[in-house]
């Protein structure tokens, strides 16, 4: 073999190793966008979700059953007017209860929720009666006091799966994780008043 030819077959080696080298660059950078990208979507996605958990007092997100939808408008189902969820979740409820009639407002720590509740009130035809809103139930302070000093005498309050800590309920429906517990804001009202 020559040292022409033996130049020209290194060259092409050389050349070779060189476009191998860029090639894997290449694919090397399109994993590490990949697997960034897919990490970046992720906690998008999961953040949310998990960061109600890191909280001092956590309450994660546990989707209304259908009995305890049904317990729900079974307690109310003599009354019309508005309806307020606290710690609103998918909207069930809240979508429930404007198909009733009522004009339905939720509140909601997790914003993918919110907007998920806001998009199934759409589809469900009832979005003109109800609203959605991204709001931190533990900076409302002294829930209690707030609702006992601001709702009028002729409301309801009903509460599904953690009861009222220092009211007394007038009512119950339903059991198990399915109880929802019923407070007249008379008897709350009257209890402060005594204090």
């Amino acid at each position: 073999m020559t040292d022409h030819n033996l130049l020209e077959t290194e060259a092409i080696q050389c050349n070779s190793n060189a476009k191998d080298s860029v090639f894997k660059k290449r694919l090397g950078l399109i994993a590490t966008g990949i697997v960034g990208g897919s990490l970046v979507a992720l906690y998008a996605v999961a953040g949310p979700f998990v960061a109600p958990a890191l909280r001092k007092v956590c309450l994660p997100y546990v989707p209304a059953t259908s009995a305890q939808v049904e317990n729900v408008l079974k307690v109310l189902q003599a009354r019309s007017g508005s309806l307020v969820d606290i710690g609103s979740g998918d909207g069930r409820i809240v979508i429930a209860a404007a198909k009733k009639g009522f004009q339905a407002v939720g509140f909601e720590l997790n914003p993918w929720l919110v907007w998920y509740s806001r998009y199934r009130a759409w589809r469900e035809g009832v979005h003109h009666s109800t609203s959605f809103q991204i709001s931190d139930l533990w900076k409302m302070d002294q829930l209690e006091e707030k609702l006992q000093t601001e709702l009028q005498g002729t409301a309801k309050v009903v509460a599904c799966r953690f009861p009222f800590p220092t009211w007394a309920p007038d009512g119950t429906a339903g059991e198990g994780i399915d109880t929802v517990w019923v407070y007249d804001a008379r008897s709350f009202k009257a209890e402060r008043e005594a204090q």
